[in-house]
């Protein structure tokens, strides 16, 4: 089951600035690059837009386009803009609670394993040092493997630690019975980002690059014949890929629920032994699964079942080496580099150890860093006036569901009742994980992110069949993004995001309520959208739409897709507006929502007029200012072939050609390029 998502102490940050001289200056700079960075006098950067270009003829660069001309990419990124400036802010201040954590030398529990999980990371002479080493008793086990049931086993346990499988487990919420845990299984078994990357012509590139990356850390892990295993390897995964199931087929989530005794696997997709895999895999107890791709199953067990041992145990040494190099020796850590970020993604240089280092700490524990981080970073008040418009938000899809023509009486109560269901957290959880159990150690890198990964699967295990955590979250405080959970019903805005861009208690209330708004507007439209539809109030995946009004919503949404589908990003690559739409449709109903709830937020009173702009003309400003970014070229088309969100440019343009309100703020007229003929404009919300 899956969510939608919206997509360093002061010695530190010295050091990662050469150029600061005295002990003033790089306190100065140290604080600065913590502190939340405002965008003009009143939220929004008027310099960064281009008046050149008119609203009509393109609304993202009349609003972005000085500041997307000039903006430089740093070297270490494939793309940057308002998320990326916002996220290097929130991983300044994570390296902040870290070190001044780890600078504790008695300190007791989450605090010692901040600091010592960090430590393992940077002390780079001791990862260096050890090279392959921590690889070889699991090598050793791969090598030692008597047949297909041994590799299917040792497949298993990569679900908790380092390594790839023909197939991947997952604990999650029962869409069916969304009180309860259960076992979830798809598909697996490609080391590329997706099975376009092995079947189309324009990744033709990337494929023989692949191929060449298996080979080198095979050669690295010390494995034999490893050009010709590469070699092997590739034409397997590209058989799995020839089998496997589209994105646009896994969005479905319908389609993907299908649930089957645990015995009947081997019925199911004979020729990969799910007894073993599950024992492996600690999942011995599974009397149910829910498998996902169920028609990919018995074709990949059977092309598993027809490869040779001996690729089957470099496919998987390559599974293991490849997923822990960025916590092995540098050479290692550069091929998958070179690899994975520079050659798929265009990235030209590594981000600094300290950088990566604390998106580990945040990725393995988390909220014990989240816990931390909300203390330093995150006012009360700001979440008493994030709950505010939210209200707001909320109180705009209230109305919105009551007015919307296309919807009959039925389909509106019930549509009514979820979102009267909506659980909306912010910032923090109430509750924080508890790592106690978990060992970790300042000089075993590879150990530890191995312990922390079995720690998260161990907990999920004991869980299985268990009630579910409707307070649990999804994703850390620190993190520059927010998410809708269909199996709860609720929307979570981690503290990271509500700062500028997004929400400036000192700016405009119209820039708020376009940005943060839209955000809000954005989750709560996940509810309702091609996908979110299908679940009831209380996370139920079920119909409960009158087959009318289903095929209604689903004409409006078919329209809309093609809109997107017709833009053509890059030479001979178009938004896949099937891939897309679930978020195409959020930032509809973000926007429009926004839009409402200010509208509601003025009491009667007319919008204020600043700097010439009107309150509507802000609103649409604030969304688009959000959206400002460039990316490398090799990143676009990767992401137009995974990402399920649509580029930035078409998140500004094309949700506002469906708005009325539009036309009307910016005098766009026929003729114009952004001008779409009323009678075109989709209605879903």
């Amino acid at each position: 089951m899956k969510m939608s998502w919206f997509a360093g102490a002061a010695l530190a940050l010295v050091l990662a600035a050469p150029a600061l001289t005295t002990p003033a200056l790089a306190a100065d700079a140290a604080a600065a690059a913590i502190e939340a960075p405002r965008q003009g006098s009143w939220g929004f950067d008027l310099a960064g837009r281009d008046l050149s270009v008119s609203p009509g003829h393109s609304f993202y660069d009349y609003a972005n386009g000085t500041y997307v001309r000039d903006l430089v990419i740093p070297s270490d990124r494939t793309s940057f803009g308002s998320f990326d400036r916002l996220r290097e802010l929130s991983t300044a201040r994570m390296q902040a609670v870290v070190q001044t954590a780890g600078a504790d030398k008695a300190a007791k529990g989450d605090e010692a394993k901040l600091g010592a999980l960090y430590r393992s990371f940077m002390n780079e002479d001791r990862v260096n040092a050890l090279g392959a080493k921590p690889l070889a008793p699991e090598l050793a086990r791969i090598k030692a493997a008597r047949s297909a049931s041994d590799i299917a086993r040792t497949m298993g346990e990569h679900q908790h630690g380092f390594g790839g499988s023909a197939f991947g487990a997952f604990i999650y919420d029962d869409a069916k019975d969304p009180l309860k845990y259960t076992v979830y299984l798809g598909q697996g078994g490609l080391g590329l980002p997706d099975r376009d990357y092995y079947l189309k012509d324009r990744f033709a590139t990337q494929k023989t690059a692949y191929q060449a990356y298996v080979a080198q850390i095979l050669t690295l892990i010390g494995w034999p014949d490893a050009d010709a295993q590469a070699k092997a390897i590739v034409e397997l995964e590209t058989r799995i890929a020839q089998v496997s199931w589209s994105k646009v087929e896994q969005r479905d989530d319908t389609k993907t629920y299908n649930p089957y005794d645990a015995a009947r696997l081997d019925a199911l997709a004979p020729g990969f032994d799910w007894k073993a895999f599950l024992a492996g895999a600690k999942l011995s107890g599974a009397k149910r699964v829910v498998v996902s791709e169920n028609t990919a199953f018995p074709n990949i067990a059977l092309i598993y079942a027809q490869t040779p041992l001996d690729i089957l145990k470099a496919w998987t040494a390559f599974g293991l080496a490849d997923q822990a190099a960025p916590y092995l020796s540098k050479d290692f850590e550069q091929a998958a580099f070179q690899f994975r970020d520079k050659t798929l993604a265009g990235q030209v240089e590594q981000k600094p150890r300290w950088k990566r280092g604390v998106s580990l700490v945040d990725s393995q524990i988390g909220e014990a860093l989240g816990k931390l981080y909300v203390q330093a970073y995150f006012p009360a008040e700001a979440k008493a006036k994030m709950e505010g418009l939210v209200s707001d938000i909320l109180t705009a899809m209230k109305g919105r569901i009551e007015r919307v023509d296309w919807m009959g009486p039925q389909t509106r109560a019930k549509a009514l009742e979820k979102l009267s269901k909506f659980s909306v957290m912010i910032a923090y959880p109430d509750t924080w994980r508890d790592y106690s159990a978990l060992s970790l150690k300042d000089d075993d890198l590879y150990g530890n992110v191995q312990r922390a990964i079995a720690f998260e699967w161990d907990r999920n295990v004991r869980r299985m069949n268990g009630p579910v955590d409707r307070k649990e979250w999804g994703m850390t405080p620190p993190t520059v993004n927010a998410y809708y959970s269909p199996t709860k019903n609720g929307i979570v805005f981690p503290a990271a995001i509500l700062q500028p861009p997004f929400f400036d208690p000192a700016g405009d209330m119209a820039i708020n309520y376009g940005a943060i708004g839209g955000v809000i507007g954005h989750e709560i439209t996940h509810g309702f959208d091609d996908q979110g539809r299908n679940f009831d109030g209380d996370g139920r995946l079920t119909d409960w739409w009158t087959p009318q009004d289903a095929a209604k919503f689903e004409a409006e949404a078919k329209a809309f897709g093609a809109q997107y589908s017709a833009i053509e990003i890059l030479p001979g690559a178009h938004i896949n507006g099937d891939l897309t739409m679930g978020e195409n449709i959020a930032d509809l109903g973000g926007l429009l929502l926004a839009l409402d709830a200010y509208h509601v937020s003025l009491k009667g009173q007319p919008a204020p007029v600043i700097d010439g702009l009107t309150g509507d003309q802000r609103v649409f400003l604030g969304w688009a200012q959000v959206w400002r970014s460039k990316m490398k070229e090799d990143r676009q088309r990767q992401l137009l072939a995974i990402d399920p969100h649509s580029p930035n440019r078409a998140r500004v343009e094309v949700p506002v050609r469906n708005i009325d309100a539009f036309y009307e703020a910016f005098g766009v007229k026929p003729g114009d390029k952004m001008y779409l003929a009323p009678d075109q404009r989709v209605r879903i919300w």
